[in-house]
């Protein structure tokens, strides 16, 4: 099959099954990489990117033909999460106990310069991380990147300046 993303949304639309497995083939990867590192917890990220593809699956013949798919994904990975987030605030006593912990175990395989990054990618915040993980890790253009997360290309520049900023603070401070 043809994973030309234009061509898998045409199919889409239309109700292929095969397109459907090959957009999860092709973004399944990033998603559920974003929806960890956002959420610093396996469980959550596996309960969102859940929904997440239950959402493409129910609006697959709602998306217009020139749909960004991967865009659309991302932004509804990311509405889960704030989603998730509204939610678990209200619940006092989690929110007590909570703890952001790094999104990837440390092993002795792990650099450690992967594992400080990871560190500090968890103690940005959710904004700053946000930005860091669009652009840097999963390649989108500061304009996609920006519409994803419903803001302005200037505001998502200042943003990923700040975020910048702060982790390259937060990895000086970890070296010894």
């Amino acid at each position: 099959m043809d994973e030309e993303p234009e061509r898998l949304v045409f199919e889409l639309r239309a109700g292929s099954r095969a397109a459907f497995e090959a957009i999860y083939r092709l973004y399944r990867a990033p998603v559920f990489g974003f929806l960890l590192r956002l959420s610093g917890d396996r469980g959550v990220a596996e309960d969102l990117f859940q929904n997440t593809w239950l959402k493409l699956h129910r609006h697959a013949q709602t998306l217009r033909p020139d749909s960004d798919l991967k865009a659309w994904l991302f932004t509804v990975a990311r509405n889960e999460y704030l989603s998730h987030r509204r939610w678990r605030s209200l619940d006092v006593r989690r929110l007590a106990g909570a703890e952001l912990r790094p999104s990837v175990p440390v092993s002795s395989d792990v650099s450690v310069e992967f594992a400080d990054l990871e560190r500090g990618l968890a103690k940005l915040n959710r904004d700053e991380r946000e930005v860091l993980l669009l652009s840097v890790v999963e390649g989108f253009e500061p304009v996609r990147a920006a519409g994803i997360l419903g803001i302005s290309h200037a505001a998502f520049r200042k943003r990923l300046s700040r975020a910048r900023t702060r982790l390259e603070r937060l990895l000086a401070e970890q070296m010894p």
